[in-house]
């Protein structure tokens, strides 16, 4: 070990070093300490654009960390008598960069193949149009195996052509009805039944959200709940969803048989796992399901992580459900063209999630759909086949 000798005598030149030597490792302890509390749900909590909270490790209430000009300062003794970065800086500094991490995330639509399918080998060239009834598609040749290829993603063995499909889906949520939709595509020089395009809607919607739930919306940590009752096969049944308050992002949803003595427990324990996280706020009507679920699945014994449950609503003030009122209004327009549901696992609700959260800009938004807000950005002209196009790809 090398000693740094400043001053005279003994002490003059071991205590400075040491000193030193200690407080980098004070400051790495607080590092490492700030991490650990990014690393677990719940502690950190964003005011506004300059201020958060962090709970304090001990339990015992919260400490305040904001942005001024002179950079971040905190309310807890460490920085206020030391003057020190401390952990609760730390912890807000990694929050931020990941937030910044999820926001640059963006899917993008695939356009051009590097491998040939066969040998894995990159020497591929184009060679030709392969043509058929409803458009040409790329040809490739490899030159290390000298197969022909070509690349369809997501479309493979289809008969019609992606444009047409994806238009369907494209038609058929945003109001129309199948048989509507089926009478669009014929001028388009897409003829299909009504059934056909139920079919595809089945078949892409279990693809692209088996390929979304592995993506984690950074949502904020207020989510509302509420229910509405729906026609299926001519029953009557609750559809029960869980929303963000910030991003408007459908995080869950399920149909139950009844109201009153449903039990919202996996409601909430699956917005848990698509989010990541618990919320530190949770608004709902009085109904009793929510508060029993609300309970047994977000409750804990540290009250600076504990979900604050707001059941008692009103009409007016802040105290109020009207966004997931508004919510509910979008699901029954879409309810009244459909004209009741036929299965309870029926895709359509599913696919509508999808169509709400990734490809239907909001008004209240700036005209930004839940999922931008939240960091994910769908590109290309045709999202649906963006979503589509990597979902075959992971698959």
């Amino acid at each position: 070990m090398v000693y740094r000798v400043v001053g005279k005598g003994l002490y003059g030149a071991v205590l400075p070093y040491y000193y030193e030597w200690y407080g980098g490792m004070a400051e790495d302890g607080r590092e490492l300490r700030g991490k650990a509390i990014t690393e677990s749900s719940n502690q950190i909590r964003r005011i506004d654009e300059q201020t958060y909270r962090v709970s304090s490790q001990s339990g015992n209430g919260a400490y305040d960390v904001r942005h001024t000009e002179q950079g971040w300062k905190c309310s807890c003794p460490d920085y206020i008598y030391r003057g020190v970065k401390c952990k609760h800086i730390w912890a807000v500094e990694f929050s931020l960069t990941l937030r910044k991490e999820v926001e640059a995330r963006v899917i993008e639509p695939i356009s051009t193949v590097h491998v040939c399918i066969f040998c894995q080998s990159s020497k591929i060239v184009k060679d030709g149009i392969r043509h058929n009834n409803h458009g040409g598609i790329q040809k490739f040749r490899c030159k290390t195996c000298g197969r022909y290829f070509t690349i369809n993603i997501g479309f493979e063995r289809m008969k019609h052509n992606p444009q047409g499909i994806t238009t369907a889906m494209q038609l058929y949520f945003s109001g129309e009805s199948l048989r509507s939709t089926a009478r669009s595509l014929r001028l388009l020089g897409v003829n299909v039944s009504h059934q056909t395009i139920y079919n595809w809607i089945a078949k892409y919607t279990a693809l692209m959200q088996k390929y979304l739930d592995k993506i984690t919306p950074k949502v904020s940590d207020t989510w509302r709940a509420d229910e509405l009752y729906l026609k299926i096969k001519g029953n009557m049944k609750y559809l029960f969803a869980l929303m963000d308050d910030e991003t408007r992002f459908w995080i869950a949803q399920e149909v139950a048989d009844t109201k009153h003595t449903h039990d919202a427990r996996n409601l909430f324990r699956k917005g848990a796992e698509v989010a990541g996280k618990r919320p530190l706020t949770l608004i709902t009507d009085g109904l009793p399901a929510y508060h029993d679920a609300c309970l047994k699945e977000y409750w804990t014994q540290r009250k600076a992580s504990r979900t604050k449950h707001i059941r008692h609503i009103t009409l007016q003030g802040q105290r109020n459900n009207n966004k997931m009122e508004r919510f509910n209004g979008e699901i029954r327009d879409r309810e009244k063209v459909m004209r009741s549901l036929k299965t309870t696992d029926t895709p359509i609700i599913s696919g509508y999630q999808i169509f709400h959260n990734y490809l239907r800009p909001h008004i209240a938004l700036n005209g930004k759909t839940p999922a931008e807000v939240c960091g994910i950005k769908v590109q290309g002209s045709n999202k649906w086949l963006t979503l589509i196009q990597n979902a075959a790809s992971q698959t």
